[in-house]
């Protein structure tokens, strides 16, 4: 059984912990890989054909093909290792990041430079839950 973390509560968050890192290790070790051109090379001409080469599961690896990158978060991704696909696919760290908090890159850029998001809202998931009251 997994034992809970104060952070669990958090919403729209996800934590590497030790819980990811093992949940992701393939995933990861995948990202690693296209820091060689060959390997780049390699994924971009047949992406399915790559992946299908590590051991990741099917989640991850139709992650990986959506360029799906909060999934992919969900499923053990660190988002340092991540910004090698997105790289590979040649999109900044901007845009992917826009993708991922569901608006367009200049908002993302004007949001960030404006101090990013409101904390303003429900700060704990079980707040979301009125009859806990």
């Amino acid at each position: 059984m997994t034992k809970s973390r104060p952070y669990d509560d958090v919403p729209g968050t996800t934590v590497f912990d030790e819980r990811m890192s093992r949940k992701g290790y393939h995933l990861n070790q995948f990202c690693m890989s296209l820091m060689k051109p060959e390997n780049r090379d390699r994924f971009k001409s047949d992406n399915r054909g790559y992946l299908d080469d590590w051991k990741m599961t099917e989640d991850q690896k139709q992650a990986v093909i959506d360029r799906d990158y909060n999934r992919m978060l969900s499923l053990g991704g660190n988002i340092y290792f991540l910004a090698k696909i997105f790289s590979c696919d040649g999109l900044s760290f901007q845009y992917a990041a826009s993708t991922m908090t569901g608006v367009s890159e200049d908002e993302y850029l004007k949001m960030m430079l404006a101090g990013g998001r409101s904390p303003d809202g429900n700060r704990y998931k079980h707040e979301w839950d009125k009859s806990n009251g």
